[in-house]
């Protein structure tokens, strides 16, 4: 697969309404046959790259994480022409050693989700996606030398727990988490990596701690103005991530013939003839690679 155009895809969690530094910025709306996203898509040029920016809960914080509509946000994303895509998402820290403040780029999910549409496929057209590496090494690599390069706490790989929520954990769960050797715990990456991988998108997670989950004693007594003192603080620092990862991702050659970009090779299981073609019109922008052929 030869290099084509390059688009970063930002989705901002919590706290993250925004990116800063844009040129040429402009609220564009995009139509998605899967419902209604989360907002328009902030459109702009961060030092020469090409940027498309989501507030997956919405500017204002609006959505709850089990009503973000995750299928038309991935959706429109691609339809936007991303090929890279960056979530950033608030997380509870289920390690002693991953303090507030602590940035950690995941590697592995565990999904706990219930409530939630986890797949663009069903009845008319069915595929199966690996997600035994549910993100991009090569852009991985370029968070981590992008967030050492601008002196920001981090952590290179972890375990993510997605719970359906909106209440958090009770200690008992947080116990079970610990106990499956899981790093962070949060509400929106799943089924959001699902989603992204079926997309054919590089799709490569930063979990920013603003907390420890309540398994640790005595963790009761901080109060709300701490956690969100830290999460104001984790979405400048999210921010500054962005901004110093973009050139490397542009730069990255390895991402041009990347697996991610491939992966519904193989994975359609729905014999040709037997496709719904009203289904199929909804997928021509996350699998029209293949569906074209």
């Amino acid at each position: 697969m030869a290099k084509g155009r390059t688009v970063v895809g930002i989705l901002g969690g919590s706290g993250v309404y925004d990116i800063d530094g844009l040129n040429s910025s402009q609220w564009k709306s995009i139509k998605s046959p899967f419902g209604e996203p989360s907002d328009e898509l902030l459109h702009g040029d961060l030092d020469g790259q090409e940027i498309v920016f989501l507030p997956r809960h919405g500017r204002g914080h609006k959505i709850p994480p089990s009503h973000v509509n995750y299928r038309a946000n991935i959706d429109c994303l691609k339809r936007a022409g991303v090929t890279e895509l960056i979530s950033v998402s608030a997380v509870g820290s289920l390690r002693e050693e991953l303090a507030p403040g602590a940035f950690v780029i995941v590697d592995q999910f565990i999904d706990r989700t219930s409530a939630r549409e986890k797949s663009f496929f069903g009845p008319g057209c069915v595929a199966h996606v690996s997600m035994a590496k549910p993100v991009c090494n090569a852009l991985g690599d370029c968070l981590q030398i992008a967030a050492r390069n601008a002196a920001i706490e981090y952590v290179r790989g972890g375990t993510y727990l997605a719970m359906e929520g909106p209440q958090f954990s009770s200690f008992a769960e947080s116990q079970l988490y610990r106990s499956w050797n899981c790093d962070v715990v949060g509400m929106t990456n799943m089924p959001e990596a699902k989603l992204a991988r079926e997309a054919e998108l590089c799709y490569a997670s930063v979990g920013m701690v603003t907390d420890y989950d309540c398994w640790r004693i005595g963790h009761d007594a901080v109060t709300v103005e701490q956690v969100v003192k830290v999460l104001l603080q984790n979405a400048s620092l999210a921010r500054t991530l962005v901004k110093a990862v973009t050139p490397l991702i542009n730069a990255e050659p390895s991402l041009s013939t990347c697996s991610c970009k491939t992966a519904l090779d193989g994975s359609l299981i729905t014999a040709a003839e037997a496709r719904d073609p009203a289904v199929l019109l909804d997928l021509d922008a996350v699998a029209g690679r293949v569906l074209k052929k």
